[in-house]
């Protein structure tokens, strides 16, 4: 391994409360950046996210030497060496240099040291086992460099040992192979995802999830779905999976070209793209939010869209469209949208329906951008002035004045609901 040159400054490198955490550490011996922002500069992407940084120095004096620059520290992980560094609104993950003594499946036993080739080590990928003084100067201890340029996601050392180590690095690759990988997948991480597959059982919910989530907000999640099915994986994360004949990968991959087509690739949405893997049947929705251990709103959701996603025809009229974002919001009148044109699209029509499709489904698209609900223009106060008492009764003659309402496409004013409201009274 030898030290290159390779970056120019970042502007996230040169950032006054960048350099301000890195000049308190240099005292203990220079500190490098590491992880997914060395990772993600290298394929000059124009932003990062977080900034990690690793330090040769224990972390009792982290602490001291940010008290004495007036930084504020935050002891998150001081037994496995990491230290939070506060600078205004921007926070650092601080990490001494450590190497593994004992492995737990997501804990480790830790002794702390100052080989920095040993820390690398530890770490899940060689795209992933990179660091970056200040200067710019990479370490590339494992050929880390050449794989993100090839769009190779390859373990650091021996694939099944470092998945026993963790199991969740067998979700991880995955997620890295959809996010940064080019071709064929490392051939032996694949075998070693396959053979430890039987083991996923055993994550938490959440740890799936944020894993699972991330692949399907990849560019080409459905490539990645399919690896994982044809390694055995997919059955295992997903209890709702069905064999369905790659119906609903297909209608995932129809999904995300749909969302490209009409500029929504920049806001993946993990929910609807689940929602268009799984079975229509309410209990692969509900099984597959327990498993994952999803939010309240999120598991609702999906709920809603494992049963309705595909509910809205290519015939749906503007006038219907109107009325359901009038009931449902159009945020779900569009998931339904999106659910159904990929439902067709996965059916594999002839060219000329699918034009026709697309034609439709786009013009409903353009419905839910636009259309803003009215008010109903009635309330409560208008049902007691035309004589009626609070209550069900109340409530039944609204709605019907409201659906008279919708069925007109929202044409009749304020006077005419009235008329109409008396008049349901006295038919009442």
């Amino acid at each position: 391994m030898t030290a290159h040159p390779t970056l120019p400054p970042q502007p996230w490198m040169t950032d006054p409360a960048t350099r301000a955490v890195m000049a308190a550490l240099a005292p203990g011996g220079p500190p490098r950046f590491v992880g997914g922002c060395v990772r993600d500069a290298l394929c000059g992407f124009p932003r990062v996210g977080d900034i990690d940084i690793a330090t040769p120095t224990p972390p009792d004096r982290v602490l001291e030497l940010l008290a004495a620059a007036a930084i504020r520290a935050i002891p998150t992980g001081i037994a496995h060496g990491t230290v939070t560094a506060v600078v205004g609104a921007r926070s650092f993950e601080i990490t001494t240099l450590r190497r593994d003594v004992r492995t737990y499946g997501r804990h480790a036993d830790v002794a702390f040291t100052d080989d920095w080739r040993e820390d690398a080590a530890r770490r899940d990928f060689t795209i992933n086992a990179m660091s970056l003084s200040e200067a710019g100067e990479l370490f590339d201890y494992f050929g880390g460099r050449e794989d993100l340029a090839a769009g190779r996601v390859r373990f650091v050392g021996d694939a099944a040992t470092r998945i026993r180590e963790d199991v969740l690095r067998l979700l991880r690759f995955f997620r890295f192979h959809a996010c940064y990988g080019k071709g064929a997948p490392d051939p032996s991480a694949l075998a070693a995802a396959g053979a430890a597959a039987h083991l996923t059982p055993g994550l938490s919910g959440e740890r799936v999830w944020a894993e699972l989530s991330r692949i399907l907000m990849a560019t080409d999640p459905a490539a990645a779905l399919t690896l994982m099915e044809d390694a055995g994986v997919l059955v295992h994360v997903l209890p709702a999976w069905l064999d369905d004949g790659g119906r609903g990968i297909a209608r995932l991959r129809a999904l995300v070209a749909i969302e490209a087509a009409e500029g929504l690739a920049q806001t993946p949405d993990p929910v609807r793209r689940l929602a268009a893997v799984l079975d229509s049947d309410p209990g692969a929705a509900d099984a597959t939010a327990e498993r994952l251990r999803l939010s309240r709103d999120a598991r609702v959701r999906l709920g809603r869209l494992a049963v309705a996603g595909t509910s809205v025809a290519v015939d749906t009229s503007p006038a219907d469209a109107r009325r359901a974002i009038y009931r449902d919001g159009a945020e779900r009148f569009r998931d339904c949208v999106l659910l159904s044109w990929a439902a067709e699209w996965a059916e594999g029509r002839d060219a000329h329906s699918a034009r026709d499709a697309a034609m439709a489904y786009g013009a409903l698209l353009e419905v839910a951008r636009i259309f803003v609900p009215p008010v109903f223009p009635l309330s409560g106060a208008d049902a007691a002035a035309a004589g009626l008492s609070p209550g069900p009764a109340m409530g039944v003659a609204l709605r019907a004045v409201e659906d008279w309402w919708l069925a007109r496409d929202f044409r009749p004013g304020r006077d005419e609901l009235l008329a109409r409201l008396r008049a349901e009274i006295a038919r009442s």
